[in-house]
């Protein structure tokens, strides 16, 4: 959020995030491959040097250009606010509420500058109690009283908004375990194939992911400096970032796909003659799509969060994609190891299963969330008019 706390605009601000995830994606290549290469082949000692060179100098960098930094003051906690309006609103859950923006409390505490009063929004009513004043709340002097008892009318409208974008923040989670769990068979898919490129160059399986990766990478750039200007030029106007992650969406789908078709395909081949074996080049057409679709839908998710939530949840709003991360690996690892219990497709034998049922699976999950998706896009834009 400190990136894109630098620009006003929110054109600007999608800029800076196909360039911030493009310069991560560019890291995780050379990380995938580079320092990879130097831990096998030289030692762990000088890969590990060089991260820590790297990470020095991208401190100095930093550090740097501090002094021309726009910085956001200190404002407490978050999610104290947050869960403060929980608390408040379900104390008062049979407190009646007031058409009146004077039985609200506007007033903001001393770290922050005062506002006009005004009353709460119509959506999500329930919460607006946790603004409304009743005997006891405020002291003399007009401050709060009993902190877990009345919040300020800013702090019920952040809550709200939270819970607004959280079925869209779901809806993202189960776009990136399929991504999760393509990551890991295809590994497995990559040491059953003929890894060998040209004459001397054997493809190290491990490293299949980075394909994705790149893809991503060009892809980012082709969008910033072409696909968007051009779509600029002729509507008038760029993509929403609701657009640009539903695309993602179908893009995902597609790419699971086409693994789906690709492992079918290679099943065939090993039955029909076990000495013949797929060339790794096959798994590079999935693994493709998978990567164009993130270059639409994880800086779009990035940007969506961060300016639809208020100024004092941008930094939350960043970390939202973090979380997506993190569950969706976990929810993939527990995925996996369900289907293993539960049915034959992966054995310890990749040739003796049916991967291919797994990635239709996934396909399956994949169009349904993308049916969840639509409806959580549509209601939320009906929220905001």
């Amino acid at each position: 959020s400190l990136g894109a706390n630098q620009f006003n605009e929110a054109k600007h601000q999608d800029v800076f995030f196909n360039w911030f995830f493009l310069t991560w994606y560019i890291a995780s290549v050379v990380s995938l491959t580079g320092i990879f290469y130097i831990q096998d082949n030289v030692s762990w000692a000088w890969g590990f040097g060089i991260c820590s060179v790297g990470n020095l100098i991208g401190l100095v960098i930093l550090l740097l250009g501090y002094r021309f930094y726009r910085l956001d003051n200190p404002q407490g906690s978050v999610f104290l606010d947050l869960a403060r309006v929980l608390v408040a609103s379900t104390r008062k859950w049979k407190s009646q509420l007031s058409s009146s923006a004077k039985d609200y409390y506007s007033a903001r505490d001393e770290m922050l500058p005062m506002q006009p009063a005004t009353t709460p929004g119509k959506r999500l009513r329930f919460f607006n109690r946790a603004a409304l004043i009743t005997d006891g709340d405020l002291q003399l002097d007009g401050s709060i009283g009993r902190q877990w008892s009345l919040c300020t009318v800013e702090q019920v409208e952040n809550f709200k908004a939270i819970i607004g974008i959280l079925p869209l923040w779901s809806s993202s989670i189960f776009l990136s375990v399929p991504i999760a769990i393509q990551g890991s068979m295809t590994v497995l898919q990559a040491l059953a194939t003929d890894r060998l490129i040209g004459p001397h160059f054997n493809f190290p399986a491990g490293s299949v992911g980075v394909i994705s990766l790149i893809s991503t990478s060009i892809f980012l750039s082709f969008l910033d400096r072409v696909l968007w200007p051009a779509w600029h030029k002729f509507n008038g106007k760029s993509p929403s970032t609701l657009q640009r992650i539903g695309v993602g969406h179908v893009l995902n789908v597609a790419g699971i796909a086409v693994s789906a078709l690709v492992e079918s395909k290679r099943l065939k081949m090993i039955h029909s003659n076990p000495t013949t074996t797929m060339s790794i080049l096959w798994l590079l057409p999935p693994l493709v799509l998978v990567g164009i679709g993130e270059s639409f839908h994880f800086p779009a998710q990035v940007a969506f969060y961060y300016q639809q939530l208020p100024q004092s949840l941008r930094s939350t709003s960043t970390a939202m994609i973090s979380m997506i991360i993190g569950i969706s690996f976990y929810l993939s690892t527990a995925l996996i190891n369900q289907v293993h219990k539960s049915t034959d497709w992966l054995p310890d034998d990749i040739n003796e299963g049916r991967l291919d049922h797994f990635y239709w699976m996934l396909v399956l999950i994949g169009g349904i969330n993308f049916l969840y998706y639509l409806l959580c896009s549509t209601l939320y834009k009906r929220t905001q008019t």
